[in-house]
């Protein structure tokens, strides 16, 4: 499996009169295999949160148990993407990532034809956990390669945009995986299926990353010298991002990416630290949005789904312009548009929490500000920790961000404890999470900006 996964080597070169159309073509295929592969990833994570209202509304699982469940998912993808990471920056990023997306997708599929029982949540919590950790695992196999390629194929100062842009791709597969099910459920009505509809949450959406997967084998490449093309920098003309370590074009020993460039880096231990919090509001909404809504009578199921999908779609436009914000405004410095985001964040909550129970239009309207200002300090951070190593070390460093996003933030915060807040306290206290997690984020932001402004000089 390490020699199938070893990354190509270099070619010679193309002559010098082919070198700039291969590469706009195939920087061009690069970043589409790169945006609709990590896309499909999300076809097939959240699909428990969708399932979830009417698998509580059967009796086959609680919200402590939905919250348990859907937990070993952050936790396995949280030391995934770390472990991952170092794997993938010694990998071919296509093979990577096509294979991470096929195996995961046929084990959420299997998940959705599983028998559950009608007496026991307990066994169903256990069933749905162990398949979420062996998803949650091998969805860690996607962000890595991503980013592998994108510091391969991207130079640094046009990377903060460029980033933004595709880090919308997650977006669009979690706003997509909403309308999917829906479009599903439609399907299995129509062939006669009226009981367990949800099982369609896990089961269509899988099939559909199941066909992404096979353009993403044809569209990514690992590295533009394993094409015949120069580095990036050479062909840009631009050496202002971290270099390969010399001597270590293609791998870097484990012990030194750790050591090197992440444990001794002071600069990624805070930003790490303050994407945990970022998470648990990102998570913390998103997640428990149709459970929340259905269950407090404020929307049914269809509209709940349509809440989800705009909460994810509104991302898309949120973090392109947060870039661009980064990119014109603060010479691509990611830690002010951070804090201004995050504020804004804030204000959105205030309003789902205590004004979007008036209507589903301001729950349209709260949910939608939420998604448009979170997601852009999370794509961000991701590009904050790609500066801050050489580029043959960036899929350490993100997996060492999302460690903390998705092991404190997502899974003890927004999964574990929140599940167990709502079902013995309520859901106001959890507005409360996220009101103390956003001061706490724009504090550590503020802090990263001001350690790196010290550091340039």
């Amino acid at each position: 499996m390490a020699r199938f996964l070893d990354p190509p080597k270099a070619k010679p070169q193309l002559p010098q009169n082919k070198i700039d159309g291969t590469y706009r073509r195939m920087r061009l295929k690069v970043f589409l295999g790169a945006f609709f592969g990590y896309a499909a990833y999300y076809l097939v994570r959240k699909n428990l949160s969708i399932a979830a209202p009417d698998m509580i509304a059967e009796g086959l699982l609680d919200k402590a148990g939905v919250g348990i469940a859907a937990s070993a998912l952050s936790i396995a993808y949280a030391f995934s993407k770390f472990i991952m990471g170092s794997v993938s920056d010694r990998s071919d990023a296509r093979k990577f990532l096509v294979l991470g997306l096929l195996l995961a997708a046929g084990v959420m599929i299997v998940t959705g034809l599983l028998p559950y029982s009608t007496t026991n949540t307990a066994l169903n919590v256990g069933i749905i956990f162990v398949a979420m950790l062996v998803v949650g695992w091998l969805s860690g196999m996607g962000w890595p390669p991503c980013g592998r390629v994108m510091a391969h194929w991207f130079s640094q100062s046009e990377r903060s945009f460029k980033m933004s842009v595709w880090n919308t791709s997650h977006n669009v597969g979690g706003g997509s995986m909403s309308l999917l099910v829906s479009a599903g459920i439609a399907i299995m009505l129509a062939l006669g299926f009226t009981e367990q509809t949800w099982r369609a949450a896990f089961i269509f959406p899988s099939i559909v990353a199941i066909a992404v997967a096979i353009f993403c084998w044809w569209a990514l490449r690992d590295r533009p010298e394993a094409c015949g093309l120069p580095a990036v920098e050479d062909w840009r003309n631009d050496h202002s991002g971290k270099k390969v370590a010399e001597g270590e074009e293609e791998k870097i020993p484990f012990k030194r990416l750790f050591i090197d460039y992440v444990f001794k880096n002071k600069l990624l231990w805070s930003i790490s630290l303050a994407n945990a919090f970022i998470y648990m509001v990102r998570y913390g909404i998103g997640d428990w949005a149709p459970t929340y809504l259905q269950e407090t009578g404020i929307m049914n199921a269809d509209q709940s789904r349509i809440a989800f999908a705009l909460y994810e779609y509104a991302a898309i436009p949120g973090t392109i312009i947060c870039g661009w914000v980064s990119s014109k405004f603060f010479k691509g410095r990611c830690a002010p548009v951070n804090v201004i985001f995050i504020i804004l964040t804030l204000i959105g909550i205030l309003l789902y929490w205590k004004v979007a129970p008036v209507s589903p239009a301001m729950v349209y309207i709260s949910l939608s500000l939420i998604g448009f200002c979170i997601y852009g300090p999370v794509a961000l951070i991701g590009i904050q920790a790609l500066s801050l190593v050489p580029k043959n070390a960036a899929g350490t460093a993100a997996g060492f961000s999302g460690l903390f996003g998705y092991l404190v933030g997502d899974a003890l915060l927004a999964k574990i404890i929140m599940g167990r807040v709502a079902q013995n306290w309520g859901w106001n206290p959890t507005f409360w999470m996220f009101v103390v997690g956003c001061a706490v984020a724009i504090l550590l932001c503020w802090l990263s900006g001001r350690g790196a402004s010290e550091e340039a000089r």
